[in-house]
């Protein structure tokens, strides 16, 4: 039992073994309901599960992802963004830069919770058959009955941190956040969103970040990180529902194209805050680039409320100006009109 006790803690909050090359704020291992602690302990035929071959599997790119980011880290350290001659550069320079950091920042991570996830796999944590329809950090969403002699499936969805692919590819704002840190972001969801005291999306999703920032801690930077997304979201909902519902497919795929970019320019902007800390030192490297990503987001919110707007108002006035024809109409062929 001690042994399970101290699993039980590693896999929760224990730093990973690669936070060495990460010395500030390393990161944690999956977040798991207690429920899914019991299941594991009570696994009736705990070494008939499968675990070399998903433990492997997740393992395959961890030395891939450390490689890159200890050679990217080299070559772009984030120290260097808060030096004078870093502000000297040209701006082309200082905004690719961004884009270096928040590679380095993903590449610490992916292999930081692949490696954890791995650890969770080797000792069965996690594990449940396919047919109970695993979520991140919830666990099975359908009874199920476990039965010792059954052939199922198994997978370890339930302590699933990342979805490196998605979350790399995926085109919105408010999707990059499903595939990033997904057993944290499940508690969020079905704890902290559903209890917001506002019933916008943007205000709810606003609140959730609040709440989220706050769980990593009280540095300022997490603060102007997590509070820029809503209005991500609520830039990239204004202009899906004012430009890209007109387009035709070639369009909205090149729309889609489009938005993917800048929703990775917005997540490096972010990441900036998020590894810098201060106020001071994030606040200069924004100013440094023009806060380029916020007068974007602000731009695309006011252009596609404007859209938005002509377009209800063209609709008013044509719903106006049939029913003031079908009214003459209806005069000159005397027939009575209320």
């Amino acid at each position: 039992m001690p042994q399970m006790i101290l699993f039980f803690h590693f896999g929760l909050s224990l730093p990973h073994p690669l936070s060495f090359i990460c010395p500030s704020t390393p990161p944690k291992g999956p977040f798991f309901r207690f429920q899914t602690y019991s299941d594991w302990l009570r696994q009736p035929s705990p070494r008939a599960l499968p675990g070399w071959e998903p433990c492997l599997q997740r393992l395959k790119l961890v030395p891939v992802f450390g490689a890159l980011f200890l050679y990217v880290n080299s070559v772009f350290p984030l120290d260097y963004v808060r030096t004078e001659e870093f502000l000297d550069r040209h701006f082309f320079f200082r905004f690719f830069y961004m884009i270096a950091v928040f590679f380095v920042f993903r590449m610490r991570f992916y292999a930081a919770w692949c490696g954890a996830e791995a650890a969770c796999i080797s000792a069965g944590l996690g594990c449940y058959p396919e047919k109970s329809l695993t979520k991140p950090g919830g666990g099975p969403t359908v009874d199920y009955s476990p039965d010792p002699t059954a052939e199922d499936k198994y997978d370890f969805r339930t302590i699933q941190c990342i979805d490196c692919y998605n979350t790399d590819f995926c085109v919105k704002v408010r999707h990059g956040m499903r595939y990033w840190n997904m057993t944290v972001q499940w508690w969020l969801h079905h704890y902290i969103y559903p209890n917001a005291p506002f019933r916008s999306y943007t205000l709810r999703a606003g609140w959730t970040m609040l709440i989220s920032a706050y769980w990593h801690g009280l540095h300022v930077g997490y603060y102007l990180s997590f509070l820029t997304i809503p209005l991500c979201i609520a830039a990239e909902s204004a202009m899906e529902a004012s430009v890209r519902a007109k387009l035709g497919p070639r369009g909205q795929n090149i729309f889609d194209w489009v938005h993917w970019f800048l929703k990775m320019r917005a997540y490096d902007y972010m990441c900036m805050g998020f590894v810098l800390l201060k106020a001071s030192d994030t606040i200069n490297y924004w100013t440094s680039i023009y806060f380029a990503v916020h007068i974007v987001a602000v731009g695309c919110l006011v252009v596609g409320r404007v859209l938005k707007g002509g377009r209800a108002e063209g609709r008013g006035r044509d719903k106006g100006t049939k029913r003031d024809g079908e009214g003459a109409e209806n005069t000159n062929s005397g027939v009575k009109t209320d």
